[in-house]
């Protein structure tokens, strides 16, 4: 990656006991590429009921989610192979879904207001995601039932294929996806994580 967090990295390392001088750091760093034109992707990471969610947005909007089990690292490398390499951690512009996420854990929130970036996601797969906001807060619906919702009643597999590499988990909610018989089924953040959530929204 041309633009990441190295040179940060290596001064907290030289200077551990200034915590605020490096994140004013990287703020101005954040801010320099972005003025420069030299900012096409921005990170942080949150803490969460499901552990570390690495969050990442373009300039269109929040295009990564992801745990840590998917090793942010790897994200990360996978961000700047897919859609640019000019990449930094750049706290403050991931202030609004930070917020939101939040909110969602605290209970105080039941839908995401974010804007989004939808490029990692393409044909029947993004076709799933976009209708998975459609079952609502503290709802289920069967792989079977997103499928027909998508437009194609026999892709079930499919639709566990979009759940399973859906870019913006907890946003847009695969964990919501369940078996026909009601048994959880997978889940890309594990299966706790998924119980986690749909314990938060209280889903009978």
């Amino acid at each position: 990656m041309s633009v990441h967090d190295d040179l940060p990295r290596h001064l907290a390392q030289a200077y551990p006991d200034a915590p605020d001088d490096l994140r004013r750091l990287r703020e101005r760093l954040a801010t320099a590429a972005q003025a420069e034109g030299i900012l096409d992707l921005a990170y942080r990471t949150v803490d969460s009921p499901v552990g570390p969610l690495l969050l990442a947005a373009t300039d269109i909007g929040l295009v990564r989610v992801a745990y840590t089990r998917e090793d942010h690292d790897t994200v990360l490398q996978t961000l700047a192979d897919r859609i640019s390499p000019r990449i930094l951690h750049a706290p403050v512009r991931l202030d609004p879904a930070a917020r939101e996420l939040e909110e969602y854990f605290a209970g105080t929130r039941q839908t995401f207001d974010l804007a989004l970036d939808w490029q990692l996601s393409a044909g029947f797969r993004a076709s799933v995601l976009h209708r998975l906001p459609d079952i609502g807060y503290g709802h289920t619906a069967s792989y079977a039932t997103v499928a027909a919702l998508a437009g194609n009643p026999k892709a079930v597999r499919a639709v566990g294929t979009a759940c399973a590499t859906n870019p913006l988990p907890v946003v847009i909610p695969c964990h919501r996806v369940v078996r026909s018989d009601g048994s959880m089924g997978g889940y890309l953040g594990g299966v706790e994580a998924k119980r986690t959530l749909l314990t938060l929204e209280d889903v009978a």
